[in-house]
């Protein structure tokens, strides 16, 4: 009879002892995983936020126009500035923010066939797109992603 108390009591503290180890784990797991979506939150507020500079370089024969992003708007519907008969070579820093999209799209039109276009983005001193076109009608777009992400 003795046995049987003891059996059962030696039961019961295994089920106790198990409910509240699994219920601290579960409590571990619940701290780590609110910790870990703080921290992703944290990193995307800092890729929205956060500002860099690049630079448009364009260069070419009969450039028409040149497009480019300018800071302003949002990644996904950035506001454009648009440059007409540009003096060549052209040169623009921008800021832009997280993870706008860098773009500088030059078009370059010669009915005779020999226009030119050529288009960089630097970051950091080092291109981050590069792109040429030739013929009649050229356009050289340059898209970047952005170097926050």
């Amino acid at each position: 009879m003795h046995r049987s108390i003891r059996n059962s009591a030696l039961a019961a503290l295994t089920v106790a002892g198990l409910v509240f180890g699994l219920s601290a784990c579960s409590e571990v797991t619940d701290a780590a995983k609110e910790k870990a979506t703080e921290e992703v939150d944290k990193a995307v507020d800092k890729s929205m936020n956060e500002k860099y500079e690049v630079t448009y370089e364009v260069t070419g024969k009969s450039i028409a126009s040149i497009q480019y992003a300018e800071g302003g708007g949002t990644a996904t519907n950035p506001k454009l500035a648009t440059v007409e008969n540009p003096t060549l070579p052209w040169k623009k820093t921008v800021t832009l923010r997280g993870i706008m999209p860098p773009s500088v799209l030059p078009l370059a039109v010669d009915p005779t066939g020999d226009s030119e276009v050529a288009c960089k983005i630097i970051y950091k001193g080092k291109p981050i797109a590069e792109e040429a076109g030739k013929g009649a009608a050229s356009a050289a777009g340059c898209v970047a992603v952005s170097p926050i992400v």
